[in-house]
């Protein structure tokens, strides 16, 4: 069996304009960078944090819907170039999840608590939905 390389992690502004293609010159190295490392058979990291960073930034700075920006996510971490959470792109290919409650942000720390094994602890009412979710509520409520 191969290990495919690792090359290198990207932060949001590199993911950023290979989202949005902007600013266009940015957008060009970012790409290139992309190239070569696939070109090397190389792979780069996203880590999740980068990931929800991404999808808050695209709709706040880009006035873009989250179902594009859900969209774009899944195309772009989908390509072989990319590492990221194994439970990510499963998560990303769920149908309306940009209007699912609880939605994104709760389903991807929820799905890291998973796959950590280990229950997750919430006072966000539609997280408890959950499997393996402990609601923890205060005695006035």
């Amino acid at each position: 069996m191969s290990h495919t390389e690792i090359r290198s992690a990207l932060d949001t502004s590199v993911v950023m304009r290979l989202l949005t293609g902007q600013p266009m010159d940015l957008a060009i190295i970012a790409r290139r960078y992309m190239a070569e490392t696939e070109q090397a058979g190389a792979k780069v990291f996203v880590s999740n944090l980068v990931v929800l960073e991404a999808y808050f930034a695209c709709q706040h700075h880009y006035g873009m819907p989250k179902d594009a920006v859900l969209t774009g996510l899944q195309s772009l971490l989908s390509m072989s170039t990319f590492a990221v959470h194994p439970q990510l792109l499963p998560l990303l290919a769920n149908e309306g999840l940009s209007t699912a409650k609880p939605g994104f942000l709760d389903r991807l720390i929820h799905a890291e608590a998973t796959s950590a094994r280990l229950p997750l602890v919430t006072f966000e009412k539609a997280a408890a939905r959950l499997p393996q979710t402990q609601l923890l509520m205060a005695a006035d409520h």
